[in-house]
């Protein structure tokens, strides 16, 4: 059974993996699967040993050479299939001397095969609008490597031809001296874009975990060595020893027919010879006794630490009993982590711990716990989270405490229920994937939620407390930290204190425990009178609602049955970035890491879960160019009580210090970070630069988030909550009359608020000065890694979107010549790319970006080639094939994603108070549709100007030239 993943507090993925779309029973399917020489199996292969109901909306079977496969009708997105080939080998296959080459099969896989010269499966399914890198992948791991296909508009014969490419690629890449060249080059520049000291300090991490195991040396991409001494001939070998039938299993979730899709298989994969004995899987080791604590000291890292306990992996069968015991123990982990949580929140010695519970690579099952410590009280931390552990060993929960837990449980599998019918092709698809590689079953929601509530007369305190034990029992136990300096007596004295820390006696922690107390919606702060309804309308053509209530709030309303049981809803209020000029918004960075834990009134973040426990209600905070959101995801029972909890957010903020202190501690503790590579300067600098140094786009420095107070949070952020107007959008499926009845007591309800329109100031976003000579950032990770980018300003604002829509396509040409060229051709790059910024609520500030890392030398080679392309399309029209590989993706992902309530959403924001919004939504797939050559070479004459460009590098800190114009990163 697939265990759900638990993230603090809640299980947000399934246990036993999600639900049909439309069942296809397995009887049904039977008969086809025989028609075409496979077996379709009686008791599937993938819940052999096991007791759990099968998910009969899957057709399993295995073909005569020992292929398996598993395939299903799911129209989630209409006419598309999800495809998905697992072959049973990654890096832990790989001898000493082959490390990489499972990663390097992959890309030599998509490079060219049997059927398809070098490069053109890509053109060809971009022409079927295919998105390369997120529709069309790869991913390999150290148990498996996974080809991904999800094909848009599929209709028969681009379902078979992409079988037919899929299968070329599985069965004969075309492995030879040439490609082998020519795709090593470009691996070794993924392997360089990648390092750093992350990188660094994940492996030393693993290396420690898994100590005397093989996942302790097998990183996935390989090291430069093997990388370099690979050759042809034992690439072939490698992929004869381990892509054979029998470690093939082929997945495909699409709308269609699964007999068709069974009888595709059986046509590419049924006349694979299983030649020879198979190769012995290797034996992946198991934990044993090792040095128990390590550490990696680099300046640019901020202080984590990382505690294990670690027991054998063993292969068990997937019975109902065994998953009660995984559900226990989640659950007990679950209680643990909200007492974590309440801590940090609250001002302890770590920003943030939590535990996490897996079974890593087939290596080991692992407890963890990850802690960031405050200002590097890594002692001090580990202590605090281990004196609120020995607690929790201590002494069995309370009834609430279990309680609690089960209530959101309970919440989370109902809403998967409710959801499995809305469920992607794709994720499910992916789910088997899963399953297989952990070898673990799937089923049905209703099934997971049946196992849940079966139990609960056995979800005792007692049985909770017994399962959080076993976690904690272990044949091998670690603890690591990352630190950016070593103290004055050195690391091995660090390393001894940690040891210490890590297991020494500590006096249980009873005080972590949360009160006893029960809270409900009604302990929110009062609000006033419901509102009144002014005025409603309905779009024409839409069929959706605006609403005005007398205080000034206006809501978009649109029921639909588009997602069973969920809605989605933003509130948008005040004017985001829009509320300062270029030169203020200072403590804007503060919102979104204080405001969704600083309470309501006097209600702590703690007392807001416990009002919340078991139901669909969130605050999650974000800043957009106009406006400030609250967003959540929930369902028709919660939606009322949801408004309300933002209601009276808005009218009674919480200004508890807590969650500044550790919003300060986690923004400090990061700082520094930023400068491990060349993409994280850029993640933290490049907005505030491209934009002309504004500051309400800047990162702050280590002595602004020092100058952070609690009363200056409250002064700073306390008018903005108050300021108008109020926009709330709900997409879903809810009761049209209730809905406004609940908006009528809640949003509807509040005080009148002052709308406070943005000045021309505010309005202004600009672009920087153009340059010859590139500003010059610098890093201090590792020393052949250089980011380089090149923009060109643009535009902005909503009366011009058709064109912005028209730049997204000449990026996308921009960037698939970057892709063919300056990665394939000249393996110069692994990920060069090209994006268009237009923002729709300012009238300029757009820009055309392209962008990659390279290494020193090449950084003037990355400029002329971009210089180059760009000339081009000034000069030359482009090709009526090169504009469809180009549009035909954009149009199948407007066709896939406007099929969900969260698109319409998004790109309807605003459209309460502007319906030219409504208009500009109406006109998006016609304006790629109707994109021309000639277009695109008009608008490339007019943005493409070399007395425009702006340019930006970032270079290791010590190489960059004197008098270069290197500036330090941040300022």
């Amino acid at each position: 059974m697939k265990k759900p993943i638990i993230c603090l507090l809640l299980p947000l993925a399934a246990l036993l993996l999600p639900a049909p779309l439309f069942a296809q029973s397995l009887t049904d399917a039977a008969p086809a699967a025989d028609a075409v020489s496979a077996k379709a199996d009686t008791k599937p292969w993938l819940y052999e040993g096991s007791d759990i109901p099968v998910d009969e909306s899957w057709t399993f079977g295995t073909l005569k050479n020992g292929l398996r496969y598993a395939v299903k009708n799911n129209d989630v997105p209409a006419k598309q299939m999800s495809i998905r080939v697992r072959i049973d080998a990654g890096s832990l296959h790989e001898k000493d001397d082959e490390q990489g080459f499972a990663h390097l099969i992959e890309h030599l896989a998509f490079r060219g095969s049997t059927h398809v010269p070098d490069g053109e499966a890509k053109r060809i399914w971009q022409r079927f609008g295919v998105t390369f890198g997120s529709d069309s992948n790869a991913q390999t791991t150290p148990t498996q490597t996974v080809y991904q296909l999800d094909l848009p508009n599929s209709d028969d014969a681009r379902f078979e031809e992409s079988m037919k490419i899929l299968s070329g690629m599985i069965r004969e890449p075309r492995i030879s001296e040439t490609a082998l060249n020519a795709e090593r080059a470009i691996v070794l520049a993924e392997q360089r874009e990648s390092s750093g000291a992350g990188q660094d300090a994940a492996n030393k991490l693993r290396e420690h975990l898994y100590q005397g195991q093989r996942l302790a040396k097998r990183a996935v991409i390989g090291t430069t060595e093997t990388l370099l001494s690979a050759d042809a001939t034992r690439l072939a070998a490698f992929h004869q020893r381990w892509y054979r039938p029998e470690n093939t299993v082929v997945v495909i979730a699409g709308d269609g027919d699964p007999a068709v899709m069974a009888s595709m298989i059986e046509k590419y994969y049924g006349d694979w010879p299983s030649e020879g004995i198979p190769a012995k899987q290797p034996d992946f080791g198991k934990p044993a006794a090792g040095e128990t604590a390590d550490l990696f000291i680099e300046p640019t890292m901020p202080s984590l630490v990382t505690m294990a306990w670690l027991r054998p992996w063993t292969l068990k069968d997937d019975t109902i009993v065994y998953n009660e015991s995984i559900l226990t123990e989640y659950l007990a982990t679950a209680m643990v982590n909200r007492r974590l949580e309440r801590a940090a929140r609250e001002g302890s010695s770590f920003v943030f711990a939590g535990i996490d519970t897996n079974d890593l690579a087939r290596s080991a099952e692992t407890t963890q716990i990850a802690i960031q410590p405050v200002d590097g009280q890594w002692e001090a931390a580990v202590t605090d989270v281990r004196a609120i552990i020995a607690d929790a060993l201590a002494t069995p929960p309370s009834q609430m405490d279990v309680d609690r837990e089960k209530r959101d449980f309970l919440d989370v599998f109902r809403t998967q229920v409710q959801s499995y019918r809305f469920e992607s092709a794709a994720k499910q698809a992916d789910s088997i994937i899963t399953a297989v590689d952990i070898r673990e079953t799937v089923a049905a929601p209703q099934t997971v939620l049946d196992v849940f509530t079966a139990m609960d007369a056995r979800l005792t305190p007692n049985n909770v407390h017994a399962a959080l034990k076993r976690l904690f029992a272990a044949d091998a136990e670690r603890v690591f930290l990352t630190a950016p300096k070593a103290d004055g007596a050195g690391a091995q004295v660090m390393k001894d204190r940690l040891a210490r820390a890590f297991t020494e006696n500590v006096v249980a922690n009873a005080d972590a425990r949360l009160p006893e107390k029960t809270l409900t919606i009604d302990d929110l702060p009062a609000l006033g009178p419901p509102g009144g309804v002014v005025a409603s309308g309905v779009h024409p053509r839409l069929q959706i609602e605006t609403v005005q209530f007398a205080n000034g709030v206006r809501a978009l309303l649109d029921p639909n049955k588009a997602e069973n049981d969920q809605i989605r809803m933003i509130v948008r209020f005040g004017k985001g970035y829009q509320s300062f000029t270029a030169k203020g918004g200072d403590l804007l960075w503060a919102g979104p890491l204080v405001l969704g834990d600083n309470g309501v009134g006097e209600l702590s973040r703690t007392e807001i879960d416990e009002i919340v426990k078991g139901r669909r209600i969130s605050l999650d905070f974000s800043i957009e160019d106009n406006a400030f959101e609250f967003s959540s995801t929930t369902r028709p029972d919660d939606l009322a009580d949801q408004l309300r909890l933002i209601a009276a957010k808005l009218e009674h903020p919480g200004w508890r210090p807590g969650p500044v202190t550790r919003a300060k501690a986690s923004a400090k503790a990061n700082y520094d970070s930023f400068e491990m590579s060349a993409n994280s300067v850029l993640q933290r600098d490049l907005e505030y630069l491209i934009r002309s140094k504004d500051r309400r786009w800047k990162s702050p420095s280590p002595a602004e988030i020092d100058a952070l107070t609690p009363e200056k949070f409250e002064e700073f952020w306390s008018p903005l909550l108050k300021q108008g107007p109020i926009e709330v959008i709900i997409f879903g499926d809810f009761d049209r009359d209730k809905a406004v009845a609940a908006l009528s007591a809640t949003l509807g309800a509040m005080k009148p608020r002052e709308d406070v329109p943005p000045s021309d100031t505010q309005l202004q976003m600009a672009f920087p000065k153009d340059n010859k000579k590139p500003v010059t950032l610098t890093h201090k990770g590792p020393q052949d890694q250089v980011a380089a980018l090149i923009a060109w300003p643009t535009g902005g604002g909503l009366e011009q979107i058709s064109e912005s829509r028209e730049l997204d396509v000449l990026a996308a040409i921009f960037r698939d010549r970057l892709f063919e060229k300056f990665r394939a051709e000249q393996a110069a790059s692994y990920s060069p790319d090209m994006a268009n910024n237009w923002p729709e609520n300012f009238p300029e500030g757009g820009y055309l970006m392209a962008y990659t890392q390279v290494r020193p030398q090449d950084v003037d080679k990355f400029y002329a080639f971009a210089n180059d392309v760009a000339q081009d399309l000034i000069d030359t029209p482009i090709s009526d094939d090169e504009l469809q590989r180009a549009v035909e993706p954009i149009k199948q992902y407007i066709e896939r994603a406007s099929s969900g309530n969260t698109f319409w959403l998004q790109y309807l924001k605003g459209a309460a108070f502007d319906s030219r919004r409504f208009d500009a939504l109406g006109r998006l797939y016609t304006d790629f549709n109707n994109v021309t050559p000639a277009r695109l070479q008009d608008l490339a004459k007019r943005y493409f100007r070399n007395d425009k460009a702006w340019k930006l590098t970032v270079r290791p800190e010590k190489i960059t030239a004197k008098g270069a114009g290197a500036v330090p990163a941040g300022r």
